[in-house]
């Protein structure tokens, strides 16, 4: 069985940080809180960024899940013009390069369209009960 939290920001900057207190005190003593950390970090930050989210009146919502060895962090976004990709590192740009940290700290992560937003999601393992 999975146990199961889930909370939801409004799509402002500043919420971000919220987001990574919220799931810090989730994972806290059970498993990879920096990772944890860094993954909601980036995952709210690419909401509030490149999504309606973002958006006035708009939202995010961080769904934090524990089970089968892993923990589960996914960002539910109102959706955007853009799917999110890894991007090539070399690039000079200054960004795109979030994904691509979270893909060096996960076990596996990905992307679950809906009829009006997104999931993006990344597993990190964890100490079980």
């Amino acid at each position: 069985m999975r146990v199961k939290w889930c909370r939801a920001f409004p799509g402002l900057a500043d919420q971000v940080a919220h987001a990574r207190h919220f799931v810090a005190a989730l994972v806290a003593g059970r498993g990879p809180v920096d990772d944890a950390a860094l993954i909601v970090s980036e995952l709210a930050a690419n909401a509030v960024r490149h999504t309606l989210s973002g958006a006035v009146g708009g939202w995010f919502l961080v769904v934090v899940s524990f089970g089968d060895g892993l923990v589960r962090i996914e960002v539910v976004d109102q959706g955007g013009e853009r799917v999110p990709r890894l991007c090539d590192a070399t690039s000079q740009e200054e960004g795109g390069r979030g994904l691509l940290l979270i893909a060096s700290c996960a076990k596996d992560w990905g992307v679950k369209e809906w009829h009006e937003g997104r999931s993006v999601w990344a597993d990190v393992a964890w100490e079980g009960v």
